[in-house]
């Protein structure tokens, strides 16, 4: 099948990468000046942004641009790494050369020459320089004084998918797998080719091609003939800079390799993975190394013999090192069997408790993987504890992209917002300044690894991500790893101008959205951060009790008198102590706690008044009221722009909003009800509870 008929204009499988062409004008006779691409010396990378620059500019202006080497006199766009011809070396003062990194990149126009020069020190940065350069163009900016420099702030940029062998997605909601079926790599490598030219567009850099949750079939993917298949992967992101991990088993040696135990210190299981990690380096020499889940949500891993991660983590780092692969660990380990009766028992207590003692003990060449909360994805959590506590220890930040508990792709949830406020936040952990951010970029501490990493919301539903919308986390993602000081408005506008084009109402309409859509989703769905109330197994839609009587450890204690969760140090589970500075007296008092944290930390009384002045059982009713209402005008408000885009394009997100509206009404009510029915007070405004 060919990318044409994979990837069709006004349908949103070509995501942000469309090129819509231009009108005539200005812009457009000024981006005509650089229609010619020249290269003093080219490669796979290299050529992949000839390849884009080509495809983008025939897309943008209507007319095919030529290539050629690099001649005297020549116009255009000239591309080129530093130290390997004079003439990009020309371009570029020394001091900028040497203020760009491994992955940066300079771009600068010389308007006497008609030349825009984009130089690098490396293939990938011409490439994420020839990307942004078409950012500009499609989203009509003046290119006639650029003077660029530009370095990833993050030094680890991640996907990690979720994907079975047997071509499920954990939490997908946007199709099937684009990397497998029937237990088997996908032949049909176009998508997945494509995925990579998104993926890079936007800074991605490393991914993992299967879920955390390995099974024993994809256990094998690094055994043959599997192994082959993976390479073939490997070599499509290759060329678009992204390097490759597989997620891997902790159980292999025992599933798989024969073997009658995983122990970390048995002499056989270190030497099988040795032997196993120099079987994938052969077939892939620039393989990133093992992403691992262990010892959570019933995964194998170290406990089982009496060994902690540490420990766990060092054997599967000593057999990479030789090669210089990573193990990255998640840190999500919890007891997810434990008692809803005993009530000292605190699920947001668990990765703190389980890693921080161990800082300092893992290799060089670990990385811990960290949610962004205590709990799991929520749409309010307040930030883990955990984050930059272990400063003898590599860390990345983990986020979800794709919509668990936000929605799923059916409800407009734009997440950047959410991010921002994370990484913002002041851990204190060093004084103030302290951000998440300087933890994630590795500044704080020093660490030698250090980024992102997110759950990816992709599938084969033609837009990609189920609800059109949806794609705007996906690219905002890799927008904000790149550089946390973007601001989500930026973002969002990039985006809809990328992806729609830039009709001012239009854009001004959608980014709008974007932007109210996270507070709305809030508002009728779980309140004050008490998180979940969500239907168990699948987590689409209201279900308050589903997991208050459960093994999971996800409770609100709501009785007639009250609800949240104690977790002060004075009366409660001590997770605030796990806080550092003011922040813990931030959490511990009622009088400082944020509203929208109030919940997580304190069990307080419905007629408790917030400091927005309301009650919190009135607070609940307002807010799911409100919620719906604005959940309609989302909807009625895509409706207008209904003839300003491909309606293809419209229909997808009309459906999904019109179906957010409904749904709002179905998270009011139940919410409303069961509240109303266990406090016994009154909406003050006498609206309808059932």
């Amino acid at each position: 099948m060919s990318q044409s008929t994979l990837f069709q204009s006004g349908d949103g499988s070509q995501a942000w990468l469309g090129y819509q062409p231009m009108a005539k004008g200005e812009r457009c006779d000024q981006y005509a000046l650089y229609s010619n691409i020249a290269v003093t010396k080219s490669d796979d990378i290299i050529q992949t942004a000839i390849n884009e620059l080509s495809q983008g500019i025939e897309g943008l202006l209507g007319q095919p641009a030529i290539v050629s080497e690099y001649a005297e006199g020549t116009s255009g766009i000239l591309l080129g790494i530093f130290d390997q011809n004079g003439i990009i070396d020309e371009c570029f003062a020394p001091e900028v050369r040497s203020a760009v990194g491994g992955e940066g990149y300079a771009i600068k126009t010389d308007s006497s020459n008609g030349r825009i020069t984009i130089g690098a020190s490396s293939s990938v940065g011409i490439l994420y320089g020839a990307f942004h350069l078409l950012r500009l163009f499609s989203t009509g900016c003046a290119v006639d004084a650029l003077n660029i420099v530009e370095n990833p702030i993050n030094q680890l940029r991640m996907i990690n998918q979720w994907d079975n062998i047997d071509g499920s997605v954990e939490r997908g909601y946007a199709g099937k797998s684009i990397f497998y079926s029937d237990n088997k790599v996908t032949d049909n490598v176009e998508r997945i080719r494509h995925y990579a030219r998104l993926l890079a567009s936007a800074g991605i850099n490393a991914i993992s091609i299967n879920n955390v949750n390995v099974h024993r079939v994809e256990s094998m993917l690094v055994t043959q003939p599997y192994l082959s298949d993976v390479a073939r992967l490997a070599a499509i992101f290759r060329v678009y800079g992204i390097k490759l991990f597989l997620s891997a088993n902790y159980a292999s040696p025992l599933e798989i390799g024969g073997l009658s135990t995983a122990d970390p210190l048995d002499p056989g299981v270190r030497q099988w993975w040795h032997d196993k990690a120099a079987e994938v380096f052969t077939a892939i020499p620039d393989f990133g190394g093992f992403l691992v889940k262990a010892d959570s949500e019933n995964r194998p891993g170290p406990f089982t013999y009496g060994r902690d991660h540490a420990e766990g983590a060092n054997m599967l780092a000593e057999a990479l090192e030789p090669f210089g692969g990573i193990v990255i660990w998640r840190c999500f380990v919890y007891n997810c069997k434990q008692d809803w009766r005993d009530r000292s028992t605190d699920r947001a207590r668990a990765a703190f408790d389980h890693f921080k003692p161990l800082d300092g003990k893992f290799m060089d060449n670990v990385i811990l993987q960290v949610k962004n909360g205590p709990i799991d994805f929520q749409v309010r959590e307040p930030v883990s504890p955990l984050l930059g506590a272990m400063p003898s220890t590599n860390q990345v930040l983990e986020l979800q992209i794709t919509q668990e508990y936000t929605g799923q792709q059916r409800h407009l949830c734009y997440l950047v917002p959410q991010w921002k406020e994370i990484l913002e936040f002041d851990t204190l952990i060093k004084g103030e300044g302290s951000t998440v951010k300087r933890i994630a970029d590795g500044s704080l501490h020093g660490n030698r690894y250090s980024g992102f990493a997110a759950v990816s919301n992709i599938g084969d539903d033609t837009n990609w991500t189920g609800h059109l919308l949806a794609q705007a986390n996906l690219y905002g993602y890799g927008r904000l790893a790149w550089n946390p000081e973007l601001s989500s408005e930026q973002i969002a506008e990039e985006w809809v101008r990328l992806t729609f084009g830039g009709e001012e109402q239009l854009v001004h309409t959608i980014q709008k959205m974007l932007m109210d859509s996270w507070e709305i989703y809030e508002s009728y769905t779980a309140p004050l951060g008490v998180g979940f109330m969500v239907n168990p197994d699948h987590h689409y839609g209201p279900n308050v009790e589903g997991y208050e009587y459960s093994m999971w450890g996800t409770y609100h204690f709501a009785d007639c008198y009250g609800i949240g969760v104690d977790r002060t140090i004075a009366s409660g589970t001590g997770y605030v102590n796990q806080y550092v500075g003011a922040n813990v007296n931030k959490y511990e008092s009622l009088e400082s706690c944020p509203d929208e944290l109030l919940l997580f930390f304190h069990h307080v009384p419905y007629k408790h008044v917030l400091h927005s002045g309301k009650t919190v059982i009135q607070h609940i009713y307002d807010t799911h009221f409100e919620g719906v209402e604005r959940a309609i005008a989302l909807s009625d408000k895509w409706q207008l722009l209904s003839g300003s885009m491909d309606e293809r394009m419209h229909k997808q997100a009309a459906e999904r909003l019109a179906e957010q509206a409904e749904h709002a009404k179905e998270w009011r009510d139940r919410i409303n009800t069961y509240f109303y029915r266990k406090s016994g007070i009154a909406d003050e405004q006498g609206r309808e509870i059932y």
